[in-house]
């Protein structure tokens, strides 16, 4: 029979009542591009390493855009703005005009994300 494992090598998991969760559905997505980009990059992400608790995965964000894909609530161009400004770090400007019409699909995505990342807790 093995011994029990001590407590000093048991691993601890942080409670989901501590995550933080984002304050728009802009900041989760600049988030999740920017843990995207890491990946890509060869970074390894494991959860409750960063600096904030959050109350999701990277992952979680993309499937609700995709979720919201397939219902056909969002086109494939507000995925290519989505990834293009998110790449960037930064939402597109409208008082520029190369800009205005990224910045109208880059506010209806976001209006259309922001609900079910409410509802998943991700956004509070």
């Amino acid at each position: 029979m093995r011994p029990a494992p001590r407590a000093a090598h048991a691993p601890r998991y942080a409670s989901l009542l501590a995550a933080e969760p984002f304050r728009s559905a802009e900041e989760a997505w600049f988030w999740t591009m920017a843990a995207l980009i890491a990946r890509r990059d060869g970074a390894r992400i494991s959860a409750g390493k960063g600096e904030k608790l959050r109350p999701c995965e990277p992952d979680d964000v993309i499937k609700c855009l995709d979720r919201l894909y397939r219902q056909r609530r969002i086109d494939l161009i507000h995925a290519r703005i989505l990834r293009i400004w998110g790449e960037r770090g930064a939402a597109p400007d409208p008082r520029y005009p190369a800009e205005r019409a990224d910045a109208a699909q880059w506010r209806e995505a976001m209006n259309r994300l922001e609900w079910p990342l409410r509802v998943k807790g991700i956004v509070a």
